[in-house]
């Protein structure tokens, strides 16, 4: 399915989310609190354009992602791609000071595993965050947003996406996503701590960060 977006993800993106896709990326990057030096694995990082904005910060930056598709759409940014199952990641333990996965988790098979394979890749006292969409906060909000995605997404991505089925199972998936109470507990089941959110876009996406 990723292989089938790949073509056109990154502008489809733009246009969904209102251009808010850049904001949350940026936002990640200082949830990171990213140093030169540090070593960070950027997963399910698809064309690499999250993986750009975190080297920014002088890191040196990994983008992995299962889909091979999306990394050769994105073979013009210039930061090391490897291809990796979040369930069984080709790291050794404690290779990495900083770990994030952004909309990304949603779409594993074991978000459980998923978590602590991440875990382990990273050192101890390792910072991981995760950005995804999340459940807003406001209930007439809310109500809106669900209608817009469940109706207006799909219809917007059959006018820009290369494939707008996938964004049927988009608007699915976000719909049936444990909201960011329930996902922060599944961060601390998987042995992390100092697990806290904040949300953006009234509550659209939501930003986990904790700590290995």
């Amino acid at each position: 399915m990723f292989d089938g977006v790949a073509r056109r993800y990154d502008i489809t993106n733009t246009v969904l989310s209102f251009g808010q896709d850049r904001g949350w990326r940026k936002k990640t990057r200082k949830a990171l609190d990213l140093r030169p030096g540090d070593i960070v694995l950027d997963l399910a990082a698809g064309t690499a354009v999250s993986t750009v904005e975190l080297a920014s910060s002088g890191a040196h930056c990994v983008a992995a992602d299962f889909s091979l598709g999306m990394l050769k759409a994105g073979a013009h940014r210039h930061v090391p791609k490897v291809a990796a199952d979040a369930l069984s990641l080709p790291f050794a333990d404690n290779s990495f000071d900083a770990a994030t996965i952004s909309f990304g988790l949603r779409n594993v098979n074991d978000v459980p595993k998923a978590l602590a394979e991440l875990r382990r890749v990273l050192k101890p006292g390792g910072r991981l965050v995760i950005c995804e969409f999340s459940t807003p906060t406001l209930k007439p909000f809310r109500t809106v947003y669900m209608e817009y995605l469940m109706k207006a997404l799909p219809a917007v991505a059959t006018k820009v996406s290369s494939s707008p089925a996938a964004y049927v199972y988009l608007a699915e998936s976000i719909r049936a996503w444990p909201d960011q109470f329930a996902l922060g507990d599944l961060i601390r089941d998987a042995g992390f701590d100092h697990v806290r959110w904040q949300n953006m876009t009234g509550g659209i996406a939501a930003i986990h960060s904790a700590r290995a």
